[in-house]
């Protein structure tokens, strides 16, 4: 993992599908926020990723590929945002992924909603199921926010979602832009407030998550 500024609101930032924890760095996406950085605003957490190990490990029956990524949840949960809460003091992080770092974020933060109260996603993927080949058990079905959320209405769950605050990023050439309007909609019906930023003439990739990545956090910084 590396660790980018001195203090501020704590963000652990995903990189895409099959990414490494040094992947925002060097495509620039961290540059993209450096005077956010050097302000104190914030302080940005990049861990590594497992996909290889877990839903990309075609090797494997699919079962194990959730079980990884359930393995890789607790590794996040217990001592990436136990740490980023450590060394910031503070009581929740933000969460922010690009392509399928959105899909850590996202179904993250719908998880565990206690430990989460900021939501930025960058051409966010949310859906498994193209990884499970068919395959179909709780440990899935309890990963893929596209099938839990419609269903979830228990209160503890809802009243800490709806508290969040959410940024979906998306452009209107992306590839990811139908399972973006899906989770908007979703969120819709579930009445949880979000901003669902479609950008005009935008496509996937690092050149335009360094133009969305700036712009979503002086968002949240407004609001800090």
């Amino acid at each position: 993992m590396l660790v980018f500024g001195h203090a501020g609101f704590p963000i652990i930032l995903f990189p895409p599908a099959k990414g490494r924890y040094y992947d925002c760095k060097d495509y620039g996406l961290i540059h993209s926020v450096e005077h956010l950085l050097d302000e104190g605003v914030f302080k940005i957490y990049c861990p590594d990723c497992v996909d290889n190990d877990s839903w990309y490990n075609f090797a494997i029956h699919p079962s194990d590929r959730v079980k990884t990524h359930n393995g890789y949840e607790n590794v996040i949960l217990y001592d990436v945002i136990a740490f980023a809460k450590h060394e910031t003091g503070l009581n929740k992080v933000g969460l922010a992924g690009c392509g399928f770092g959105g899909f850590h974020a996202s179904n993250t933060a719908f998880r565990h909603p206690d430990l989460v109260n900021k939501l930025i996603t960058l051409s966010g993927s949310y859906d498994i199921r193209p990884y499970i080949f068919g395959y179909y058990d709780n440990n899935c079905y309890f990963n893929n926010p596209l099938e839990y959320l419609p269903w979830l209405e228990d209160p503890w769950y809802m009243d800490r979602i709806k508290s969040m605050e959410i940024i979906l990023g998306c452009g209107d050439c992306d590839e990811n832009l139908n399972e973006n309007v899906k989770l908007s909609n979703i969120l819709i019906e579930k009445n949880v407030a979000h901003w669902f930023d479609v950008r005009q003439q935008n496509r996937y990739g690092w050149y335009y998550w360094k133009q969305m990545f700036p712009a979503y956090l002086e968002v949240i910084k407004s609001k800090l």
